[in-house]
């Protein structure tokens, strides 16, 4: 149970896990601008996790929404004019709740994460890294699952064999055949996503869902919103700031992503947040040599592993093949947590014995893929999301001329940063781009950033909270993505911004332990 809150945060380009099944809520969603019925949905938590929180309540609803809120009123014309999304809510209240100061709205990422779920693991408590008492005795936890996402009007266009196939790919495809087959692969999975939804794709875009949020906030009656948003969810709440400064309450942005980076230099900035994350563990791993079965050379082990994977793939009992791809993302998702680290030397270890169990295990949660080979629609709704939002289009010549640029500069991640870009480079259909300005109206917003996240890279934090012009810098000098409610002073400084309105103070910097 340990794990749940790390398992359930998403980053924009690269995802985290999902591990549990879904659930419908039963019953239809209220019209645009009535309220919702919310029912009791204890079996959310039992089929995430076994059990409901001791003293919690689940309650879900589902609300409609414009498919195209046009300028804010909802569009009566044009793609998906006069019709809806559902939108999923999970409420999860104390029985000793006092005080009740409202609701706090949650998003984990991804984009593709589900807030229901997430809101699920948060109600768990500080024993199992979910959130302060102080926190769920003044707040209803709410989450949400952002249109096209897990249970709201999903999307689902990517078939199992296709997702098997990008995530089992060559990372750094060197070869010209290999990599025209990766952009045929890519191309392929676009157009079958552009055939399925055609002209409504750029309608899962980030401002449409930010609008969303306004109807969330609404729905649970509250004047204005207090938000907790992680990774891409940082991006969802700074345009929601845009949108509706005016009904900001307190908005707490975790794993800040930088809104006016484009899609090249969003790219390599992952890639050097990666980098800079496997040389941590590389020296935690020489360190530790006890508790890293790699050591003392961490890096050169995890690169002669993908190597070895490209020509000769170690297969698991059930014949599936462990080739360089699926190594690699077995790297991405346990540099997302600092406990990760131990878990990819062991698995690293085993592979090199033979077994790659430990390998899939993590690439799997990663990529949301289930024992059956079935996956979640976390990827779907993951490139759907940054393809809408993303104007920027390099010329596939262009990639190839990065691909060899930051196989220098960042010899493990950069490559495989270069080439993932062709998803939405063969994308089909129109874009939406949010808005990147400043939050004027708005009361103080406090972001987030952590010095070793690998995924949000902490030189983007600044960036978020200038350009909103009302941003607050809080600093954990950690690992791994995202910060609260990871140690006292973080946790400290949000639960006192949530509660009380109390800004941190300018410059204040969380030691990692």
């Amino acid at each position: 149970m340990a794990g749940f809150v790390a398992a359930a945060l998403l980053v924009a380009g690269c995802t985290m896990p999902a591990f549990a099944p879904r659930t419908e809520a039963e019953g239809g969603a209220a019209a645009p601008g009535t309220a919702p019925v919310w029912r009791d949905c204890p079996e959310v938590a039992e089929e995430l996790v076994g059990r409901g929180a001791p003293g919690m309540r689940y309650e879900c609803a589902k609300i409609a929404v414009p498919r195209n809120w046009g300028n804010g009123g909802g569009a009566t014309a044009g793609p998906g004019g006069g019709e809806t999304f559902e939108i999923a809510l999970l409420r999860a209240r104390a029985a000793k709740q006092r005080d009740r100061i409202g609701s706090l709205v949650i998003n984990p990422g991804g984009p593709g994460g589900s807030g229901v779920d997430t809101a699920v693991y948060l109600s768990f408590g500080p024993a199992f890294g979910g959130l302060p008492a102080s926190i769920t005795d003044r707040f209803d936890i709410v989450g949400f699952d952002p249109r096209g996402v897990s249970r709201s009007s999903p999307v689902k266009c990517i078939p199992d064999a296709d997702l098997d196939a990008s995530f089992g790919y060559d990372p750094d495809p060197r070869g010209q055949r290999s990599f025209d087959d990766y952009v045929a692969l890519n191309r392929r999975i676009g157009g079958g996503c552009g055939d399925r939804y055609g002209d409504q794709l750029p309608l899962y875009g980030t401002e449409q869902a930010a609008r969303d949020i306004d109807a969330v906030r609404a729905a649970v009656g509250d004047d204005k919103l207090t938000y907790l948003g992680y990774s891409y969810g940082t991006l969802l709440g700074a345009t929601y700031a845009q949108l509706y400064p005016q009904r900001v309450r307190a908005l707490v942005l975790d794993g800040a992503v930088d809104p006016q980076q484009k899609l090249i230099a969003g790219s390599e900035s992952q890639a050097r947040g990666f980098e800079r994350a496997f040389g941590n563990f590389d020296r935690w791993c020489a360190a530790n040599a006890g508790r890293c079965p790699i050591a003392p050379d961490a890096r050169a082990a995890v690169t002669s592993a993908i190597d070895k994977a490209r020509v000769s793939p170690v297969k698991g009992a059930d014949g599936r093949e462990a080739t360089s791809g699926w190594v690699f993302y077995a790297v991405i998702s346990s540099l997302y947590t600092e406990s990760g680290w131990e878990e990819l030397a062991r698995a690293i270890d085993r592979l090199e014995g033979g077994d790659p169990t430990e390998v899939f295990k993590l690439a799997d949660a990663y990529a949301g893929r289930g024992d059956d080979g079935h996956y979640t629609n976390l990827f779907d709704a993951n490139l759907t999301i940054n393809c809408a939002d993303e104007t920027e289009k390099p010329s596939r010549e262009q990639i190839r001329q990065l691909q060899s640029q930051w196989r220098e500069k960042y010899p493990l991640f950069g490559p495989s940063l270069a080439v993932g870009m062709l998803g939405c480079v063969e994308w089909p259909g129109q874009r939406d781009p949010y808005p990147t300005g400043r939050a004027v109206g708005a009361p103080p917003i406090v972001v987030v950033g952590t010095t070793g996240d690998p995924a949000t890279p902490y030189e983007q934090t600044a960036r978020l909270a200038s350009m909103l012009g009302v941003g607050r810098v809080l600093t954990w000098e950690g690992e791994g993505h995202t910060a609260y409610p990871q140690t006292s002073c973080v946790t400290d400084a949000v639960d006192a911004y949530l509660i009380s309105l109390t800004v941190p103070r300018a410059g204040l910097r969380c030691p990692a332990r």
